[in-house]
């Protein structure tokens, strides 16, 4: 049995772990990173974020294909299965395991294939895959192992047409029709790809509106365009039983419908990887849904442990993740200051997608802030009309009186890049994160960009 020394050991090789453990290297350490996939990358890539999104981007392809008149003169329009549109997801993901893969190497990173288990606080053992039973010594460890989806017991995930957000991705056929239960960030979105495959979608909403911790404008938006795409919404409905046949799914709920349809894919929660690492053998103590609390420097009640990326809980995103881990260390590297990631913009990757940055209108009146909002719609923009992009709305949220940005809210294509141009105002100091800056700044034309200009305007005139 092999035993190594390590300044630090990370477990996890997904985006909190790659930050962590990158940047660790980066300043001096001797660092090890244990995987229990083959392949690093974490669920972001192989699951997650990666596939997600690059089957939404396949999807949006083939809605322009069969929704533009310009390309009759090609065809007419066609249905495209869901394997085959799964191979375009494929090889983004190979060529982000082979640049994350790279990464490692350039950094003299250490990386163990196997399940880590504490044997106490500071030797971790590797069991299974390819480097079982040697043994890490550990100066400090960064827990960064993700989550999973919480897969309720009265569930049977073994049949071949019940499915979750993991298992999703194994989907060898098509289906005609398809039960989406959670209508959080990963169902709202599978509903958005699925209609736009031509699948009828039923998305079962255990609450009263879609995606609530958003401005209640977006969350109406998203609601009128997914039932526009033909994905029926059933609002405040809970699941009483969920039975697969041969022929499909039906799924009982506690109101007494009963909805029948080819597949099943359970989206509702998600569990913290933590029950297989021995925790209890430090006394680290994780909450009902396998999170881990860490302070405001990403420590767990062990000085020398730290965690960072899903397994924390809020906000549970790849972005926010690989910052947490950077921060992580930050006691153990004197020149690095600890920044916690707590002002994070959201991303949200529907048809149309959505991103948002900064307080709604609802916080803002609840806090009693004498707020303004100026709106610029994408089907007035030039490049919108140009590109055939024209649903969606920039909203900017404003101080009546200092003019202060407070928050910005985009519906549309391009949300998720547009919303940056706002996010960076938002940060400047003093009277720089105004919407003067909008007003007095000249934006290429025609750009999506340019909304930001037109919004600013539209507000501007509200408070004249």
């Amino acid at each position: 049995m092999a035993e190594y020394h390590y300044d630090v050991v990370v477990i996890g090789a997904g985006p909190a772990g790659e930050g962590a453990a990158m940047n660790a290297a980066k300043h001096g350490k001797r660092v090890a990173v244990i995987e229990d996939k083959d392949m690093v990358g974490g669920n972001c890539t192989h699951m997650g974020t990666i596939p997600s999104k690059a089957l939404r981007h396949a999807v949006k392809q083939i809605i322009t294909f069969n929704t533009n008149s310009m390309f009759r003169d090609i065809g007419e329009p066609r249905l495209f299965s869901f394997p085959r549109v799964l191979k375009s997801a494929e090889r983004v993901i190979n060529k982000q395991v082979k640049l994350r893969t790279q990464f490692y190497a350039r950094n003299r990173i250490d990386l163990f294939n196997g399940q880590a288990y504490f044997l106490d606080e500071n030797r971790i053992e590797i069991r299974g895959g390819k480097h079982a039973n040697e043994i890490l010594h550990a100066r400090s460890v960064v827990i960064a192992t993700g989550s999973r989806p919480y897969t309720p017991e009265d569930v049977n995930f073994r049949h071949r047409r019940i499915y979750s957000s993991d298992t999703i991705l194994r989907l060898s056929h098509t289906p005609r029709t398809l039960i989406i239960y959670g209508a959080g960030v990963i169902g709202s979105e599978y509903a958005s790809i699925f209609s736009g495959l031509g699948v009828k979608v039923d998305l079962i909403n255990p609450g009263s509106r879609l995606l609530s911790f958003l401005d209640d404008e977006i969350s109406d938006a998203l609601s009128y365009h997914l039932r526009n795409n033909g994905v029926l919404v059933r609002h405040n409905e809970q699941y009483e039983k969920v039975e697969g046949d041969d022929h499909g799914v039906v799924l009982t709920l506690k109101s007494g419908k009963r909805i029948r349809a080819d597949a099943f894919l359970w989206c509702n929660g998600r569990t913290g990887n933590t029950d297989k690492l021995g925790l209890e053998n430090i006394g680290l103590e994780t909450n009902s849904r396998g999170q881990l609390s860490v302070d405001q420097h990403y420590r767990t009640s062990l000085e020398h442990i730290y965690a960072a990326g899903d397994v924390i809980g809020w906000p549970s995103l790849a972005s926010a993740a690989y910052d947490q881990g950077r921060a992580t260390l930050s006691d153990e590297i004197e020149e690095v200051a600890c920044h916690f990631v707590d002002d994070v913009p959201t991303g949200i990757y529907t048809i149309p997608e959505i991103s948002s940055v900064g307080r709604t209108e609802r916080e803002l009146t609840e806090a009693r802030i004498p707020y303004d909002v100026g709106q610029a719609f994408f089907k007035h923009l030039a490049r919108a009309q140009i590109t055939g992009e024209a649903v969606g709305m920039l909203k900017i949220l404003f101080h009546r009186e200092t003019r202060a940005i407070l928050g910005i809210h985009c519906f549309g294509d391009q949300a998720a890049e547009i919303v940056h141009i706002g996010q960076a105002i938002m940060k400047q100091p003093g009277e720089a994160n105004t919407l003067n800056y909008f007003i007095n700044t000249t934006f290429n034309y025609p750009t999506m960009a340019e909304a930001y200009r037109v919004a600013a305007l539209n507000g501007l005139n509200r408070i004249f």
